[in-house]
C-alpha cells in the first residue's frame, strides 16, 4: 500500500525551525527523515543544504521526491543516527532529531509496531535484525520482564512476561494483536481509559528492538562533536525515558548561561569550558497543535547551542 506523506505532520515544526534558526549558505541534518517534514521545511526556510539520515530504508521514495525537487540541496544517507559520525563527516550548522517511531511507520500496520492493527509482531526500524516476535518467544520470563519494566515503566512486567511465557508454551506468538490480547489478561481494557494498556509493553519491546536509547545516546554526543561553533541541537523527544537522557546530555554539557528564555541568541555570555553556551528548558506543542495532531500530545523539545 502506497505511503500517503501529505497526512503526516511534522511534531512542533514551528518550534523546530525557530530552535534550529536555518539561514542561507549553512549545512544542516535532518538525523531522522521518515516522511521528511523537517527537511522540506528547512530546504523552504533558508537557502541551505540538508543532509537526511534514517535507518529506514522505506523512506527511500520520498528521499528521492525531495533530491528531485531540491537538487544539490539535499542529500539523503541510509543509516542509524547513533552512527552520526560516519555518516556525517562535514561540520555542521545545526542538526534535528524526532526521537521514536514515526507516524509511517505506526500507520503501515505490516510494520508490526501498533496494537490496533493485526499484522507481524515485527517493530523493526531498519527492516534487519531481531524481531519483536524473536524476543517474545524466545527470551526468558525474567529478560521480559526487566524490559517491559525498564523500557517500558510498566508496573506489571512480571505478570505481563509469566502470561507470554505460558502463551508461548501452547504456540510461538506471531501478531500484533496476539500479544495485545495476552497483556489484557492482565491489564484489562475499559472504553474510559486514556492510554491503552499494550502502549507501555509494546513500547518497551520497540525500544529493545532497536536499541533506541542507546542510539539516542551515541546520535546526541557524535552530531554534537559534528557542530560549529554556534550550531544548534535540536531535538523532540516523546516519552520520559528519552527526555531524561536528552536533559542529562544537555545538563551535563552546557555552561551556565545568562538567558534562559528559548529566543536566546547563539552570542549568550557564558562560563566554563563546557561544549554548550546555552541550553533550553523543555517546549511543549501549542494548544492548536495538540488538537490538530494528537501525536504531539505527549512531545517536548529541548535544543542547545554549540560555543
Amino acid at each position: 500500500m502506497a505511503i500517503d506523506y501529505k497526512k503526516h505532520f511534522p511534531v512542533m515544526l514551528t518550534e523546530v525551525l525557530e530552535a534550529l534558526n536555518p539561514e542561507d549558505d549553512k549545512l544542516y541534518v535532518d538525523a531522522t527523515f521518515g516522511n521528511g517534514g523537517y527537511s522540506e521545511a528547512i530546504l523552504q526556510k533558508a537557502n541551505c543544504k540538508v543532509i537526511a539520515l534514517d535507518r529506514d530504508n522505506t523512506v527511500i521514495p520520498r528521499a528521492n521526491e525531495l533530491k528531485k525537487q531540491y537538487g544539490s540541496r539535499f542529500e539523503f544517507r541510509l543509516g542509524e543516527f547513533g552512527d552520526f559520525n560516519n555518516l556525517v563527516s562535514e561540520d555542521i550548522d545545526g542538526a534535528v532529531f524526532d526521537i521514536g517511531v514515526s507516524s509511517m511507520q505506526l500507520d503501515e500496520a505490516k510494520r508490526g509496531f501498533s496494537f490496533t492493527k493485526e499484522a507481524p509482531l515485527d517493530m523493526r526500524m531498519s527492516n534487519t535484525g531481531t524481531s519483536a516476535a524473536d524476543l517474545v518467544n524466545n527470551l526468558s520470563e525474567t529478560e521480559l520482564a526487566d524490559i517491559l519494566f525498564n523500557y517500558g515503566e510498566e508496573k506489571k512486567s512480571r505478570q505481563i512476561a509469566k502470561k507470554i511465557v505460558e502463551a508461548r508454551a501452547k504456540k510461538p506468538i506471531e501478531t500484533t494483536t496476539e500479544l495485545a490480547n495476552i497483556i489484557y489478561q492482565v491489564i484489562k481494557r475499559s472504553f474510559n481509559q486514556a492510554v491503552d494498556p499494550a502502549t507501555r509493553s509494546f513500547q518497551a519491546l520497540r525500544i529493545a528492538v532497536n536499541d533506541e536509547l542507546l542510539e539516542l545516546q551515541n546520535g546526541l554526543i557524535k552530531s554534537a562533536l559534528r557542530l560549529k561553533s554556534g550550531g544548534r541541537l535540536v531535538v523532540v523527544d516523546f516519552h520520559s525515558l528519552e527526555d531524561r537522557i536528552v536533559k542529562t546530555f544537555f545538563k551535563n554539557n552546557t555552561d551556565k548561561a545568562v538567558h534562559v528564555s528559548k529566543y536566546c541568541l547563539s552570542g549568550t555570555t557564558s562560563t566554563g569550558n563546557a561544549m554548550f553556551g546555552f541550553a533550553s528548558k523543555a517546549i511543549v506543542p501549542q494548544a492548536q497543535e495538540l488538537e490538530l495532531n494528537n501525536r504531539s500530545r505527549s512531545a517536548k523539545l529541548r535544543y542547545a547551542i554549540k560555543k
